[in-house]
């Protein structure tokens, strides 16, 4: 039994926790999301964890994304008279979630995120 592997059940509240922590929240207020990603830029310029790195890559590009998707549900929704919001806002905002929750996890694990680049979750 001594050679058993430690396990911990405490919750880990490094720096991409606290991103992913910011963005799940701007479902509550907005504006979380915001200081998330200022943080995931400011954070990504200082030193850092090698697991880190796609961390911080991954939220500055999941807000970037989102912005353009919902900014572009915003202008088909006028155009179309509110035709558009109904199902592209809550698409964006379950991808939003789902990025935000796949960073948590990893996290939680100190480990990167899994392929990064991608649009999709």
């Amino acid at each position: 039994m001594a050679n058993e592997p430690t396990t911990t059940n405490d919750f880990d509240m490094n720096r991409p926790t606290i991103i992913s922590l910011l963005y799940v929240g701007s479902f509550l207020a907005g504006i979380t999301s915001i200081i998330g990603v200022i943080l995931a830029y400011v954070w990504n310029g200082e030193p850092h964890e090698s697991w880190q790195d796609s961390h911080f890559r991954y939220h500055i590009r999941t807000f970037w994304i989102g912005f353009v998707w919902s900014f572009v549900a915003l202008v088909g929704s006028i155009l179309t008279f509110g035709l558009l919001a109904w199902a592209l806002f809550p698409l964006v905002a379950v991808w939003f979630a789902a990025r935000a929750i796949k960073s948590l996890m990893a996290a939680q694990k100190h480990q990167p995120v899994e392929n990064v680049t991608t649009w999709f979750v």
